[in-house]
């Protein structure tokens, strides 16, 4: 039980991210000074904000304690991260540790099996879910890569980037590119509206015609909303110059809704961002990359699928991430697993490990591993 207890004198780690060119860092020294407050002491690895421009020195003033290793860090009974565990990290993993960060256990089999393994309380910023059915803690990052969805697509479309050359907003007189965006939540809707912006024809397809209602009347039409199945798809997607799959169920694997068929009817030099990478992805072709190698050709098709998209603008993804994260955060810290979880069903459901079982259920499904409930483990 002494993973889901309140701690008797709780200590936050902050190491820094071991992703490839992962830049952001999960508290920012405004975090510190609202755990210091409480009397929770906070150690940061050095250099771990350095990316995100934040110094150790703008930690330290704000009452933190530098650490010289990962494994000091990792040694406080509750660690923050903004990524999952690495391989490299699966040592510092144990049963007295409280873990809370990106997991995406459904896309990430290994990650849940060392979790369960140590028998580490892991809790997972992306199935924090609140009575709406809202993510407010994939909120922030899902705008970003959104954003940057739309950004890596107009790059890659360049010529010299393998593309077609083709310019979104196209010229006087020469038609736009021609962008499809699967999925108008908040990956989806932020990758329409700024590839609207930048004046490309934007279509858009979802399941949920509400939300196809609330896209139109927010652009007045200037995107174009499609009612998403098989056959919308198979024919948005043989015209398109950009595809950006923006599709998510909350802890469970993504499904595939593009097929190598429709890949393979794509123009050539077309691009496929896939935001949904990190929960598997939602196009049959595509495989994780990273920032040092983005891209792969398929078929003719640029696939771009970066795992951890925000971490290219780690500065603005550190602060738009932590705005969200730190109020809880700091229930986590000051009341442990069990209090915070009864105390509030959104953090309950962001638990998905803890005591060697898995309490996530889409992750379960997803894994193939028994489920328990939440507030059955954690007692």
């Amino acid at each position: 039980m002494a993973a889901t207890s309140k701690p008797a004198h709780p200590t936050l780690g902050v190491p820094k991210e071991t992703k490839t060119l992962e830049g952001r860092v999960a508290l920012t020294p405004d975090g510190v000074r609202e755990f210091e407050r409480l009397g929770i002491e906070v150690f940061v690895e050095t250099h771990a904000g350095d990316a995100a421009s934040i110094a150790d020195s703008a930690y330290v003033a704000a009452g933190a304690t530098i650490v010289p290793t990962a494994a000091d860090a990792w040694a406080k009974s509750m660690v923050v991260k903004v990524k999952e565990p690495t391989e490299k990290e699966f040592g510092f993993l144990r049963k007295d540790l409280t873990l809370f960060t990106y997991l995406h256990l459904a896309a990430y089999p290994k990650v849940a099996k060392a979790l369960i393994d140590h028998g580490t309380t892991g809790v997972a910023y992306e199935t924090v879910q609140l009575a709406d059915k809202s993510l407010p803690l994939l909120a922030p990052m899902s705008e970003i890569a959104g954003r940057l969805a739309t950004q890596a697509g107009a790059y890659y479309l360049q010529r010299p980037k393998g593309g077609r050359g083709v310019l979104m907003g196209g010229a006087p007189g020469v038609r736009p590119a021609k962008v499809m965006v699967i999925g108008a939540g908040n990956v989806g809707w932020n990758a329409a509206r700024i590839a609207a912006g930048m004046e490309a024809e934007v279509t858009i397809l979802d399941k949920n015609l509400d939300r196809l209602r609330f896209v139109d009347q927010i652009h007045q039409g200037r995107i174009t909303t499609l009612a998403s199945n098989r056959g919308a798809i198979e024919r948005t997607i043989a015209e398109a110059d950009l595809v950006i799959g923006a599709v998510l169920i909350a802890g469970a694997r993504a499904p595939i809704v593009v097929t190598e068929d429709m890949v393979k009817s794509m123009k050539k030099g077309s691009v496929i961002v896939d935001v949904a990478i990190d929960q598997g992805g939602c196009v049959e072709t595509m495989r994780e990359t990273t920032h040092t190698e983005p891209v792969y050709e398929m078929h003719g098709v640029l696939h771009y699928a970066v795992g951890n998209m925000p971490g290219a603008v780690p500065n603005t993804s550190t602060y738009a991430l932590t705005n969200a994260t730190l109020p809880y955060q700091l229930s986590l810290a000051v009341h442990g697993a069990r209090g915070a979880a009864h105390a509030d069903p959104a953090m309950a459901l962001g638990v998905n490990t803890i005591g060697g079982k898995l309490t996530n259920k889409p992750s379960a499904e997803a894994l193939g591993i028994n489920y328990v409930e939440p507030l059955v483990a954690l007692g």
